[in-house]
């Protein structure tokens, strides 16, 4: 709230409650209700920041109209602390979240591989798709199946997180989803297993055009990658097509190792430089080198990992950039535990690619620019990436 609004709220609330005394004919100083109201201490000086703080909460548990849940007041007051740094990609995280972020970036989780998401509205809840081969897929879940209970626990009403956590569960255990498909209700039962999250697709294209979609950096996602190279290969593509469209990125070690199996050895990758402006490099280190025509597909939302992996492979002129200008995002974070499971996320370097580039705010320029046309069945940058492989290709 702007201070200005909160003087002006303040001065109306006062020429009320005046107007109000003066009609019951009594009158009193704005002075004296204050004082009335909260304890004179602004002169007061705190011995520390601790002190503080346990003022602030007794004064709240005194004054505030309903109980007040303290371990809530603490986590928050951590959170605004380190938001307080003004950098948004400096976070905490408390117990849960940090949970649950480790296990969205480890890739895999204990439970059914059912991708859930809410229906026409929140009181719906379908199923998006089950991952291939997982057991949700196995025991007979189909897209579009609304849950209406897990476990014979009805979910009506219940948020999106708390029916997740609901499904998941350690792998060997069991779960019955009942759904409703075609007005027909049925109970299915499924086997939990340790899932994988698919963070990699590939396909053959015409002309023999391999293409490997990569939706984000996870620990898993070195080996999916690794896969599916080895596969296209196989089967004996001429040119290869990354799609790094809206990717968020991941972690630096895994995007390296990728971008490792690309380059020739001895070739910088990205470096570091941290407050005390220490640098810090990354080498390619395999000697064999993707020696195809290659082309990066990138759009506004493709940031971080997938600005390095873009950022090298367009220094080093592997292969061509296609598409829009990318997210931004030249910082690097690393995540450091609590003593209670809780963790911080903090901002330690920038990073800047071979040719020296800091992209923070600025994003890495394609070679080639296609703006996506959203309105039309036409993937316009997969078109373009195509082309450009096919003439390379005849040369």
């Amino acid at each position: 709230m702007k201070k200005s609004s909160f003087f002006i709220g303040l001065a109306s609330g006062m020429v009320i409650l005046l107007l109000a005394q003066i009609a019951l004919g009594g009158f009193f100083s704005i002075g004296k209700i204050a004082q009335e109201v909260i304890p004179q201490y602004a002169n007061q000086e705190y011995e520390s920041f601790e002190t503080k703080v346990e003022d602030v909460i007794g004064k709240l548990n005194t004054y505030y109209y309903e109980d007040i849940e303290e371990e809530q007041l603490y986590e928050e007051a951590i959170r605004g602390l380190v938001d307080s740094v003004g950098d948004p990609y400096t976070t905490y995280f408390t117990q849960t979240e940090y949970a649950s972020f480790m296990e969205t970036m480890e890739g895999s989780y204990d439970g059914i591989g059912v991708v859930v998401s809410y229906g026409e509205t929140e009181d719906e809840v379908v199923v998006v798709a089950p991952f291939k081969g997982s057991p949700g897929e196995k025991a007979g879940i189909k897209p579009n199946d609304q849950i209406i209970a897990v476990d014979a626990v009805d979910i009506n009403g219940m948020a999106l997180d708390k029916i997740v956590e609901l499904i998941k569960g350690p792998k060997g255990t069991d779960v019955i989803l009942t759904v409703i498909r075609d007005e027909e209700t049925l109970d299915i039962p499924i086997t939990r297993e340790e899932i994988e999250v698919p963070t990699v697709e590939y396909s053959m294209k015409e002309d023999d055009i391999g293409y490997v979609a990569v939706s984000s950096f996870d620990l898993v996602t070195e080996e999916q990658f690794n896969n599916a190279i080895e596969e296209l290969n196989k089967q004996g593509q001429k040119g290869m097509i990354i799609d790094l469209r809206f990717n968020p990125g991941g972690y630096l070690h895994i995007a390296y190792n990728m971008i490792d199996e690309l380059l020739k050895e001895d070739m910088l990758v990205v470096y570091t430089v941290d407050k005390q402006g220490r640098r810090s490099e990354l080498v390619t280190e395999t000697k064999e080198a993707f020696d195809k025509p290659l082309v990066i597909l990138v759009n506004g939302s493709s940031a971080s990992a997938s600005e390095i992996m873009s950022g090298a492979i367009k220094d080093h002129e592997l292969g061509t950039i296609v598409g829009e200008t990318t997210f931004g995002k030249g910082l690097v974070q690393q995540t450091i535990d609590l003593d209670d499971n809780s963790a911080i996320k903090v901002t330690v370097s920038r990073y800047y690619t071979p040719d020296g580039n800091y992209i923070q705010d600025i994003g890495v320029e394609p070679d080639v620019f296609v703006e996506e046309d959203y309105e039309d069945d036409v993937d316009d940058q997969l078109e373009k990436a195509l082309e450009l492989i096919r003439e390379q290709i005849k040369q």
